[in-house]
């Protein structure tokens, strides 16, 4: 004990005496505990958790009871915002709750007041919006809690409303009139409310009856705030559950029941694992990043330890004052990161968590949490420093008193683990596959760990490529190899970030191509769609008439809606053949003629256009034709749930402008013959004509809504494939700048602190000051160029491997294996690869150059001549 005190005392005199390097380790250490620790508390904040949220969900009711739109048992969680059917699939809801029917599931006595959420538009200051709406009587005392009256009154007429500060940022004014619902109906707002422990909220609030047009309804919107004379018991919300509702209960919240007697909500195994392998990954780059900055404390205490070993100290002496610096460096940046992080969140919280996701609670700190995230983060200080501490107890103490260094010994069972691990690595990434990607990502820290353990063999393989390099190279290279103990640490670090970049950079690229290539649509991007499948025909005709208007010199193409004998509306979609076109199995297909089939194809084609007329459906997929026929399901609301009807068309294959915007165009005379009929029940617009933006699109369904019920008509432009991976890939670049970049200039740092007796050497023959940058920029390149190289090509496979899982689909395949266990087997189809090379070009060339152009600018060129002994 007393030498462990001894040992701790030492190195926390020599942590104040070299500031710099304390406070480069400390950082090191410490900014991975600060970010995670900032990112667990304000996890924890902003996820309001069941009893925080009561108030604001329930008020002052001793339960609220919401409605699904199915009949039959459920099982739910303890809010009743997840639930589920054990039963498999439940019957649809075929008549509406009422109160009378829900108070009879609860006990006599029980007061239900109606709550209805929903969505519902107003015209703000730029335009049409679309907003959140709840119907309560606010007035009533069940409510209390829910919201805080900031500013005037409740409702209390079917003219009034109240609204969030949002609203009111967004043009409307208390006391004065606000346009909502889709008739336009001036209502004058009247109160502005503040919600309960949620910051941003964007919603206005009526008297039931009001605002939204489902009620009474069928869905889970409706609903009641119960006040029961006696607390609602967990046997009452399994009551409600066994006749398809969903209730939160006070009483239940306060004692809840046993966990399975709920529906859980509890972590996959996935996820477990992607978090764990998060973890590993930081404590193995800060233990890479930091070995080095330990080595430069032993580079400089050399002396003093060997002081300690010419007076009597052991081996294990020097090795527990290095390992204790270790533990002071790194318990010491623990806890300040820890200290920090928690201050960093507790002032961030209101800022982020409202720009963010709009949702805070009470500051709350998970402390098994983030003290495991402090307890590694000492750990991997106490990690950094064995390699260092190994070093010291095998120097030669006679030897550093005199100023020579150290002779680098080869061991043999490195090399020998290292490609025991990179081989279990690979193996377990080609099995790894058929799983989820984070698996991928596991197998990959495996080969990692094996690449770390083979670094001072690659060190060393390198360095003897370099001789016919030129002499300031061929130094910076013989130099990395003999001191391979700081060198490989440094390689290793900068070969585990890049690996880690460069794979998902590739896997996050491939996916996206994947997405891109597989995009689809029915019509081309910009196309403006009008559509009311529900109007007669004379609304029809008045919506065409105010289309028009609405629109002018904007020529209108008219399609046309299925439906079956009895006048039910029919969807017409794409049957899927073999599997591979599930993603378009959910369009529906356009009817129309000539006019519509030019916009889908985006050119005229009097073949395709002479086929549509007499009657055969026009293609642009081959794979969807079979023996010149089109397969077709058929849906109405009633056969939802049942299987449903198929029919074939007479088809002819068409070329197409972009094959990701067209599917197929069908005539209504095909649906005629196979018994449907159509209707002209939708409008289209081409993106050259209309040049309106989604905004105005959603304005011009505002307009158009008179024309039809408020449900009846429906207005969009298509997007088309929105998706961007550039800042994914910007944000990686930064990481990698970061991290590939620091790891260079610390092991730069301590090769010329090394180096100091070679230059001085190399300044006395008469190298001038450029020879001797130059010496310095290659030890940067060796490290950083090795680094990258070794690690962008380990990445790739990682990043190969992972894009498998990300853009294959196995359709539910399995293989049985020798002791008869069924695992998913490999994908079919080979996965969608996009290298994104331009990053890969930057990483693996422009990094280690630009280490190199640093490192000798900044690098001090002025040598101190001594005299030296040995």
């Amino acid at each position: 004990m007393s030498a462990l005190l001894a040992a701790l005392r030492i190195s926390r005199r020599d942590a104040r005496r070299a500031r710099g390097r304390s406070a480069l380790i400390m950082l090191m250490i410490g900014l991975p505990v600060l970010v995670v620790t900032v990112f667990l508390v304000l996890a924890a904040t902003a996820d309001i958790n069941p009893r925080e949220g009561l108030t604001a969900d329930i008020g002052a009711a001793d339960a609220r009871i919401r409605v699904t739109a199915i009949q039959g048992k459920l099982k739910q969680d303890m809010t009743g915002k997840m639930w589920t059917s054990p039963g498999g699939s439940p019957a649809a809801l075929t008549r509406p709750w009422t109160e009378a029917a829900v108070a009879r599931l609860l006990e006599p006595g029980a007061r239900l007041l109606p709550v209805y959420e929903g969505s519902v538009d107003y015209l703000a200051r730029d335009g049409r919006d679309h907003v959140s709406a709840l119907e309560v009587d606010l007035r009533d005392p069940l409510t209390a809690g829910m919201y805080r009256l900031a500013r005037g009154r409740a409702p209390v007429s079917a003219q009034e409303i109240a609204v969030t500060p949002e609203i009111l940022e967004r043009g409307a004014r208390l006391g004065a009139p606000l346009e909502v619902t889709w008739d336009r109906k001036p209502m004058r707002v009247v109160g502005v409310l503040e919600p309960s422990r949620r910051i941003r909220e964007t919603k206005i609030v009526g008297l039931p009856g009001t605002l939204l047009f489902n009620r009474p309804g069928t869905t889970q919107e409706t609903g009641w705030l119960a006040d029961t004379p006696r607390p609602v018991t967990w046997a009452t919300v399994q009551r409600l559950n066994a006749a398809g509702l969903l209730a939160v209960s006070r009483a239940v919240v306060e004692n809840p029941p046993d966990d399975d007697e709920l529906l859980s909500t509890s972590y996959d195994e996935d996820q477990i694992a992607g978090i764990g392998l998060v973890g590993v990954m930081i404590v193995l780059e800060v233990v890479l990043l930091a070995g080095p900055a330990f080595a430069v404390g032993l580079r400089r205490r050399r002396r003093e330890l060997a002081l300690v070993a010419a007076q009597g100290g052991s081996p294990a002496h020097l090795r527990l004052i290095v390992l204790a610096d270790g533990v002071v460096l790194g318990c010491g940046a623990a806890v300040i990161g820890l200290v920090l992080g928690v201050g960093l969140a507790w002032a961030s919280a209101p800022l982020l968590l409202a720009g963010l996701v709009g949702v805070i609670g009470p500051l709350e700190i998970p402390w098994a949490l983030v003290t495991a995230v402090a307890l590694l983060g000492a750990a991997s200080g106490l990690v950094a420093a064995l390699v260092p501490a190994v070093q010291a107890a095998r120097q030669d103490p006679a030897a550093v008193l005199a100023g020579r260094g150290g002779v680098v010994r080869d061991r043999v069972g490195r090399p020998v683990l290292g490609l025991l691990l990179l081989a279990a690595g690979a193996a377990a990434t080609v099995f790894a596959v058929r799983y989820d990607v984070v698996w991928v990502y596991c197998a990959a820290v495996l080969a990692q760990l094996g690449l770390v353990a083979l670094a001072p063999r690659l060190v060393k393989g390198a360095a003897g490529l370099a001789a016919r390099l030129p002499l300031p190279f061929r130094l910076a290279a013989r130099d990395a190899s003999r001191h391979r103990g700081r060198t490989a640490s440094a390689v290793a670090a900068v070969m585990t970030a890049t690996a880690a970049v460069v794979a998902v950079a590739i896997a996050n690229n491939s996916n996206f191509a994947h997405n891109r290539d597989n995009f689809q649509t029915i019509v081309p991007a910009g196309t403006l769609i009008i559509q009311a499948g529900k109007l007669d025909d004379d609304r029809w005709a008045t919506l065409k008439a105010a289309a028009r208007r609405e629109l002018p010199g904007v020529p209108l193409i008219e399609g046309a809606k299925a439906t079956d004998a009895g006048g039910v509306a029919v969807e017409i979609r794409v049957r899927p053949i073999e599997g591979t076109l599930a993603e378009r199995s959910h369009l529906f297909l356009p009817i129309g003629d000539e006019r519509l089939l030019t916009l889908v194809q985006g050119r005229r084609d009097p073949v395709a256009s002479a086929a549509l007329a007499s009657g055969k459906a026009v293609v642009f997929d081959p794979r969807l034709i079979r023996d010149g026929r089109l397969a077709l399901t058929l849906e109405t609301d009633e056969s939802r749930d049942q299987t449903p009807g198929e029919i074939t068309v007479p088809a002819v294959l068409a070329g197409v402008a972009d094959p990701r915007y067209a599917v197929a165009v069908l005539p209504p005379a095909a649906l005629r013959s196979a018994g449907l009929e159509t209707r002209p029940r939708v409008l289209y617009a081409d993106p050259a004509s209309h040049g309106l933006s989604p905004r105005q699109g959603l304005g011009l369904e505002w307009e158009l809504a008179g024309a039809g019920p408020p449900a009846g008509v429906g207005v969009m432009i298509e997007q088309g494939f929105q998706n961007d991976v550039v800042p994914v890939l910007w944000l990686l670049m930064g990481a990698a700048f970061i991290l590939v970049l620091g790891g260079t200039f610390v092991a730069t740092g301590l090769a010329a602190a090394d180096m100091r007796s070679d230059l001085a050497t190399m300044a006395a023959v008469g190298a001038p000051p450029g020879t001797r940058r130059l010496v310095v920029a290659g030890q940067a390149g060796f490290i950083a160029g090795l680094g990258v190289l070794i690690g962008a090509l380990a990445g790739a496979v990682t990043g190969v491997a992972a894009a498998w899982p990300m853009t294959t689909r196995t359709y539910g395949s399995v293989m049985l294996t020798p002791a008869g266990e069924i695992i998913p087997s490999l994908p079919s189809a080979p996965p969608t690869v996009e290298i994104p090379w331009l990053l890969l070009a930057a990483v693996v060339i422009g990094l280690p150059v630009l280490a190199a152009l640093v490192a000798g600018a900044f690098t001090r060129t002025k040598t101190t001549l001594t005299r030296r002994t040995g």
